[in-house]
C-alpha cells in the first residue's frame, strides 16, 4: 500500500475522483456486513429511531453528503424522509448510485435487516426498495458548495467523507462545517470517521486521508452542533490497513443564533 509522507498536502481539488472504483469499493467493504458497520448502524438507528418515533415525519428531507458507494446511511434515514438526496462528487460514484435507485443490489438487504431489529424500524410496514425508489434522488455536487444551501435539509448523514478526501486539517474542518450548515436548526445528524487514516485504495487508485482522532472530530462539531456525542467504536480496525479505528458522532444541529458567521466561499 502507498502512503504519503507527513509533509505532503493533498487537497480535495487535487484528487481525480473520476478514478474512484465503486464496484471494487463495495466488493471490499460492503459485500458482507462487517462488525464496524453493524455497530455504526445500531448507534445511528437508535439515534434516528428515538428522535422520530411518535413524530409526524411528513415533509422531512434528508441528505447523505458524499454518499460514495455506500447505501446504508440512506437506509438509516429511509423510514423518516419523504425525500433523500445522495450528494456525491465522483462521476463514477454518481453512476453507481443512480444504478441502485430503481432496485438496489441484494447485498444491501443485510444492512436493512439489521436496522429492522431496532423497534422503531421494525414496527414500520414498508417495502424498502419501493420506498428507496420513491424518495431517493442522486445529485452531483462538491461538498464545499453546500454553503449555497444552508439549513436546507431536515436530517443528514456524512460517513467517511470529511477525513477521506484531503490531507488538510483545514479542509477537514470546513467539510464538517459545510455538512452541518446544510441542515436545519434542530436537525438530527450522524457522521462517521476513520480514525488516524493514512489513505486508502478504491480499486487500483490511492486516495488521501486526513489524520484525525476523537478530539479533532469533537472540535470540528462544537460550533455547529447542539447536543451531540462522539464515540470510538468497540470493533477492531479490521476493514483495511492504514487506520486505527472508527469514530461515530451523532446529535442535533445548533440553532441559527448559536453558530458563527460563515466565511466559507461558495465553490
Amino acid at each position: 500500500m502507498t502512503f504519503r509522507s507527513p509533509g505532503d498536502v493533498q487537497l480535495n481539488a487535487d484528487v481525480s475522483w473520476a478514478a474512484f472504483d465503486p464496484i471494487a469499493y463495495v466488493e471490499h467493504n460492503y459485500r458482507g456486513l462487517q462488525a464496524e458497520d453493524a455497530e455504526i448502524l445500531q448507534i445511528v438507528g437508535d439515534h434516528f429511531g428515538d428522535h422520530f418515533q411518535g413524530r409526524d415525519t411528513a415533509r422531512v428531507s434528508g441528505i447523505d453528503v458524499g454518499a460514495g458507494a455506500n447505501l446504508y446511511p440512506a437506509l438509516a434515514m429511509l423510514p423518516w424522509c419523504d425525500e433523500i438526496t445522495l450528494y456525491e462528487r465522483s462521476p463514477s460514484n454518481v453512476r453507481y448510485l443512480e444504478s441502485q435507485v430503481a432496485s438496489y443490489d441484494g447485498n444491501w438487504d443485510q444492512f436493512w435487516d439489521l436496522l429492522r431489529k431496532n423497534e422503531a424500524y421494525g414496527a414500520l410496514e414498508l417495502d424498502p426498495r419501493a420506498r428507496f425508489r420513491d424518495v431517493v434522488r442522486v445529485q452531483s455536487g462538491n461538498l464545499f458548495d453546500l454553503v449555497r444551501h444552508q439549513s436546507r435539509w431536515s436530517m443528514g448523514t456524512m460517513f467517511f467523507v470529511a477525513e477521506s478526501m484531503t490531507t488538510s486539517h483545514a479542509e477537514f474542518a470546513r467539510a464538517v462545517e459545510c455538512f452541518l450548515r446544510a441542515l436545519a436548526p434542530g436537525a438530527p445528524f450522524a457522521a462517521a470517521f476513520m480514525e488516524h487514516s493514512s489513505g486508502y485504495h478504491a480499486g487500483k487508485h490511492f486516495f488521501p486521508a486526513c489524520d484525525v482522532g476523537e478530539l479533532e472530530v469533537y472540535e470540528s462539531l462544537v460550533p455547529f452542533a447542539g447536543e451531540f456525542k462522539t464515540m470510538r467504536l468497540k470493533s477492531s480496525a479490521a476493514v483495511r490497513e492504514g487506520y486505527s479505528g472508527m469514530i461515530v458522532a451523532y446529535g442535533w444541529r445548533n440553532s441559527e443564533s448559536d453558530i458563527p458567521e460563515s466565511d466559507i466561499p461558495a465553490v
